[in-house]
């Protein structure tokens, strides 16, 4: 917590307009309520810059990456698998389909700023529920059946995103650029859809924590020790689902964030989930923070995509991640 609170001040302090750590530290002591507020040493618009674009667009990331991070740990526990993500069941390319769509046909302002978002997140809530419907059988999900279900409709929802992609004219950027996934142009609103999504799923995934510790052992081995196991991975899978809909929805598609940070957290303090799932959403804060603000300053004054960034350094992360699986096989 106390390096996250110390990586939030020095991205504020990073950017086109720097200012140095005391300024910011000042500006932002300032807007609390029971400090008093003595003759200050900046200008308004300087105060705006921190307050109103880069601190919501920072708490904005640090939710983003929490979302994802938090959903990877949830997946990776009831799918056994350490190379599930939160785009395993095709919840990204569903959501990435609604928000094609809407960009497409010029809808943005059915409901003003929220078009996006709420297309984008039902349309994702829809895919999840397609893929429980396709992997359950006479009340039970399996393992392998749910990947597979995922992966058939990720192929398929994908296709229709670049089916849109390939009609689109004078928006091929808007939606190239949803896809690559941006938190440009988000402001405190967007950081009040997002934090209760945080806020309402971080103690449920510890909550079911032990379950999913006993999940190593498997499903079997699980129910006999006392663990609801299909209702535990329902109720798991719905809220990691929800975290990763809530995600792309406001920021597009950001890869592998939830497949890197809980492999770290795991790497760092063991498998214990009751560890990873709150460490995850601070790692995961922590890594969307650094890799927006690498987004923002690398070619400044223009901005890389933020997608591109996580991509960057999680593709060769999971190649290596493949590579050790791959020994660790051999070895027996």
């Amino acid at each position: 917590m106390l390096l996250l609170a110390a990586s939030i001040v020095a991205a504020l302090s990073i950017g086109s307009a720097g200012f140095p750590f005391v300024k910011v530290w000042h500006i932002l002591l300032h807007q609390l309520p029971w400090v008093s507020k003595a003759a200050v040493e900046w200008t308004p618009l300087e105060e705006a810059i921190i307050v109103q674009v880069r601190l919501s667009r920072i708490m904005l990331a640090v939710l983003v990456g929490a979302c994802l991070a938090l959903a990877g740990a949830g997946f990776q526990g009831v799918l056994r698998n350490p190379l599930a993500d939160p785009y395993t069941l095709g919840v990204a390319s569903g959501s990435s389909l609604g928000a094609a769509f809407i960009i497409l046909f010029g809808l943005q302002g059915i409901i003003g700023l929220w078009s996006i978002p709420a297309v984008a997140f039902a349309t994702g809530m829809i895919t999840m529920l397609a893929v429980f419907w396709l992997a359950r059988s006479e009340g039970q999900m399996g393992i392998e059946t749910l990947i597979l279900s995922g992966v058939v409709l990720q192929a398929f929802l994908s296709a229709f995103v670049s089916y849109m992609v390939s009609l689109s004219q004078g928006v091929i950027n808007e939606i190239l650029f949803w896809l690559m996934g941006s938190l440009s142009k988000r402001n405190w609103s967007h950081v009040s859809m997002l934090a209760p999504f945080v806020i309402g799923s971080l103690p449920v995934l510890i909550y079911y924590a032990r379950a999913l510790n006993l999940f190593t052992l498997g499903e079997r081995q699980a129910a006999h020790m006392g663990v609801h196991v299909e209702r535990t991975k329902l109720i798991v899978l719905v809220f990691s689902t929800l975290l990763t809909a809530a995600a792309v929805s406001v920021a597009g598609v950001i890869g592998f964030v939830g497949l890197v940070v809980p492999h770290i957290v795991r790497l760092l303090v063991g498998p214990d989930y009751r560890l990873i799932i709150p460490l995850s959403a601070i790692g995961g804060g922590l890594y969307v923070l650094w890799a927006d603000t690498l987004a923002r300053m690398l070619m400044s004054p223009k901005e890389i995509q933020l997608g591109i960034i996580t991509a960057f350094i999680g593709a060769p992360f999971f190649a290596y991640l493949l590579k050790r699986r791959k020994t660790g096989l051999k070895g027996g």
